[in-house]
């Protein structure tokens, strides 16, 4: 019986390392609102329009100098795909939940990059409200 309590102790610490980080992105998430980190892509949800997000998004592209290899956009949903100095591959899909929600989801590379994923995000925040 004692064994059992020591193994179940041990696994829940296991659980709370291993998660750490995880839930550290969640409670930024909470604290933002709307933005979070999850398995490679940043995802976030703006007040704002398809078509303003969507105009926001290629200008942010083009402020960091990023290389834009394809856009396509409809009225339900936009994907911009380019690449970075290092010819990492960015992908950007935008969907539309309401006529003025839009989701957004950015991943760099093929494991994705945090923080790249959060200047780029950044940079479209700022041209929407800016």
């Amino acid at each position: 019986m004692r064994t059992n309590g020591v193994l179940l102790a041990i696994l829940l610490v296991g659980m709370a390392v291993l998660t750490g980080g995880c839930l550290l992105v969640a409670v930024g998430a909470g604290a933002a609102g709307t933005v979070a980190y999850i398995s490679g892509d940043l995802k976030a949800v703006e007040s704002r329009s398809l078509a303003d997000v969507y105009e926001a998004t290629l200008k942010a592209v083009e402020q960091l100098e990023l290389s834009t290899t394809r856009e396509s956009k409809d009225a339900l949903s936009a994907v911009i795909v380019a690449r970075d100095a290092q010819d990492k591959k960015v992908t950007i899909k935008l969907r539309a939940s309401t006529e003025e929600t839009t989701k957004i989801s950015i991943r760099v590379a093929v494991f994705g990059d945090e923080t790249k994923s959060r200047l780029i995000y950044q940079k479209i925040h700022d041209n929407l409200y800016n």
